[in-house]
């Protein structure tokens, strides 16, 4: 009896031991998991899993998918099954949460409605805008955002610059700096500001054109805002408005080569100092087709890239002077081999 209670007792210890062990082995494999860095894992999103890539050892499982539970092959399908509003956006003064009353007289299986329901939808839609524009500020945001998107459009910039140039005149109007400048002003310089930041630079001439205001006053309101929030806006780099000019061209990539080979060598000689990063690439582009003998004339150069020919003929014969009859036979025998 008593042989038969020591073993009882023996296996109980060891199974006491052995259940230690195990939970010390878990506590070790949590603290290895634990300062394993996030970065350093794969999540295979198939089975929810967060995968060691060196290993290959499942580190984590039964993560929450957060995604739709329902898949879309196109673009046309994913709106189609979507079930959320458009994301928010600084492009409207209301950040886009406000809700729309469409324009169409239908109900919702797509009956029209009688005349005494239209009146009552007009009657709903007018309030509704009055309501989305309810103090001075709103509608001041509401014009200034228009402006800046039809601006944006008319310039081809993309949405992350007009994102920019929304925010930028947002924080001009929080600051105050908009009494005794005007709407359309300040608009302009902030969109000229924003494409200057993003590394998608247009001139002034162009920004000009599509403006409302003079270029007196956008360079003024430029400088204010620029000035008065700090804004980080480094000097624009000739070199970016090349692949804008070559497409409206319709010239050789090879002309390009040329025209960056040039403005690199015009950097190191500091021939770009003081002068307009727009008449520089204006004039290494004409450089570039003399040395790829592509005909182009200066008037071509000059009507896309809305410089005169006397800046051209000036510019290009001063980046030909600074790269040198070595630089230039150093380049064609590059093009040649």
């Amino acid at each position: 009896m008593s042989e038969t209670k020591r073993i009882s007792w023996r296996s109980a210890g060891s199974r006491v031991e052995s259940s230690a062990n195990s939970e010390s082995r878990d506590v070790e494999r949590t603290r290895d998991e634990s300062a394993m860095d996030d970065d350093d894992l794969v999540y295979d999103e198939q089975h929810g899993e967060w995968v060691d890539p060196e290993t290959g050892e499942v580190v984590r499982e039964g993560a929450v998918d957060r995604g739709p539970e329902w898949r879309a092959f196109d673009a046309a399908e994913r709106d189609q099954k979507s079930r959320v509003g458009s994301p928010t956006t600084n492009l409207m003064h209301d950040n886009g949460l406000s809700t729309n009353i469409g324009w169409q007289n239908r109900d919702a299986y797509g009956n029209s409605l009688s005349s005494r329901q239209r009146q009552k939808m007009q009657r709903l839609r007018t309030w509704n805008e009055r309501y989305r524009t309810r103090d001075s500020k709103e509608r001041n945001l509401k014009q200034a955002l228009g402006e800046v998107e039809r601006m944006g459009s008319a310039l081809g910039l993309p949405d992350t610059v007009r994102e920019t140039a929304s925010v930028i005149y947002r924080r001009a109007l929080d600051d105050g700096l908009l009494p005794g400048r005007s709407i359309e002003g300040v608009a302009t310089a902030a969109i000229y500001a924003a494409a200057r930041q993003v590394g998608v630079p247009r001139s002034l001439d162009e920004v000009r054109h599509v403006s409302r205001v003079d270029k007196l006053e956008l360079t003024r309101t430029y400088r204010y805002i620029s000035r008065e929030l700090g804004l980080d806006i480094r000097p624009a780099d000739p070199a970016q408005y090349l692949p804008r000019f070559v497409s409206e061209l319709g010239v050789d990539d090879a002309v390009e080569r040329y025209a960056r080979t040039l403005l690199q060598t015009a950097k190191r000689e500091s021939i770009h100092s003081g002068k307009s990063p727009v008449g520089l690439a204006a004039a290494a582009i004409y450089a570039g087709a003399l040395i790829a003998d592509e005909e182009l004339t200066q008037s071509e150069v000059s009507e896309a890239t809305d410089i005169s020919e006397v800046t051209i003929r000036k510019r290009y014969r001063e980046l030909l002077d600074a790269t040198g009859e070595d630089g230039l036979h150093s380049m064609r025998a590059g093009a040649t081999a």
